[in-house]
C-alpha cells in the first residue's frame, strides 16, 4: 500500500486501518526526530534537542511492535522495523554526543 496514493473513497476498511497505523508510526517517528534535534519543532519553529522525549517515542513504537507481533501484514511489519532501526541508530548517535549544543545553537553564539 502506497500512502502517497491515498484516496479514502477507494480504500477498503483494511487499507484504511493500515494507513492509519502507518500514520501512527510516522507521528512517533517525527516526535523522536524532533527530540533528537533532527527536525524543527513546528510549535517553536526551532530545532530542539530533548532525548527523553525521543526515547519515549521510540519506546512507544517498541511496545506497539511487541503488542502487534504476528498481527501485522508484511509491509507494515517491515515499515515498523525499518523505522525503529533508523530511530535507534540516530538515537545512539545523539546519545554519544552527550550534552553538546546543536549546530544551530553554535551558530547563535
Amino acid at each position: 500500500m502506497d500512502p502517497m496514493n491515498f484516496n479514502g473513497d477507494k480504500l477498503s476498511g483494511d487499507q484504511q486501518e493500515q494507513l492509519l497505523f502507518m500514520m501512527l508510526i510516522q507521528q512517533h517517528q517525527q516526535i523522536a526526530m524532533m527530540g533528537m534535534g533532527k527536525i524543527k519543532n513546528p510549535n517553536t519553529d526551532k530545532v530542539e534537542r530533548e532525548l527523553k522525549s525521543a526515547k519515549f517515542a521510540i519506546d512507544t513504537l517498541v511496545m506497539l511492535q511487541k503488542f502487534t507481533k504476528g498481527n501485522l501484514p508484511k509491509e507494515l511489519k517491515n515499515y515498523l522495523e525499518q523505522t525503529l532501526n533508523n530511530l535507534r541508530l540516530n538515537y545512539a548517535e545523539e546519545k554519544k554526543k552527550g550534552d553538546e549544543p546543536l549546530e544551530s545553537d553554535k551558530e547563535e553564539e
